[in-house]
């Protein structure tokens, strides 16, 4: 069992945690709390098609059948990779800034254990996905990065999270997301693989640029100023 993945609401109650939630998120994207419980609330859809996708694919069903967890039991050895491989990627990218993998807030909202497993994984794959397209995450490349969210699982929160980010830019960095980022990850979530059907923990000790070429992962522009 997921840890905090049920939580019942009514309609009137899952309302107003999205409602509360929007604004929560929209005042303070930083908040991962509010980001995922809104994710939660307005994405059961989103989930449900994704989780029928991983079904159809051997690897995704690989996923759904273990449930592997992206916390620092699971992924330690990563610091200990080559540094040409997918998973040196990742510890170079996690350890340069500090982060946990075990920083995740827990699912809260969803009404079955599976949904909820699919929606742990869409969060704890995140930084993942960061190493994989070279984003940076400041609030230019999560911002990009949603983009690419937005269209491999069609998420509501996702949208708004696009919408909210680019709100906070100054005009130069909207003008900098506009001209580079926006239409490079429209372009980079078409053109990759189903992201949620990857067994990324397996291909860790792989060599990155492989991986890339491999799931059609174009990575993310570097603008000159």
């Amino acid at each position: 069992m997921i840890e905090g993945a049920r939580v019942p609401l009514k309609g009137w109650q899952q309302a107003a945690v999205a409602v509360g939630s929007a604004v929560g998120a929209l005042l303070d994207p930083r908040r991962a709390d509010l980001v995922g419980a809104l994710g939660e609330t307005t994405g059961k859809p989103a989930f449900e098609r994704v989780l029928q996708r991983m079904k159809r694919s051997p690897e995704g069903r690989a996923v759904l059948l273990e449930r592997p967890r992206v916390i620092s039991s699971n992924v330690g050895h990563a610091w200990d990779l080559p540094a040409n491989t997918f998973g040196a990627a990742y510890a170079k990218f996690m350890g340069s800034r500090n982060f946990s993998p075990n920083d995740r807030p827990p699912v809260r909202f969803m009404e079955t254990e599976e949904l909820a497993y699919v929606a742990t994984r869409a969060r704890e794959v995140h930084d993942f996905w960061h190493t994989l397209f070279g984003l940076p995450t400041n609030l230019i490349g999560e911002s990009a990065l949603k983009v690419i969210e937005f269209e491999q699982m069609l998420l509501p929160m996702c949208a708004l999270s696009v919408v909210g980010g680019t709100a906070r830019f100054s005009e130069q960095q909207r003008k900098l997301f506009y001209r580079h980022y926006f239409p490079w990850a429209l372009r980079a979530g078409m053109r990759c693989t189903d992201l949620m059907c990857l067994y990324y923990e397996r291909h860790f000790d792989e060599d990155l640029e492989d991986v890339r070429r491999r799931w059609g992962i174009v990575t993310a522009p570097r603008p000159t100023p």
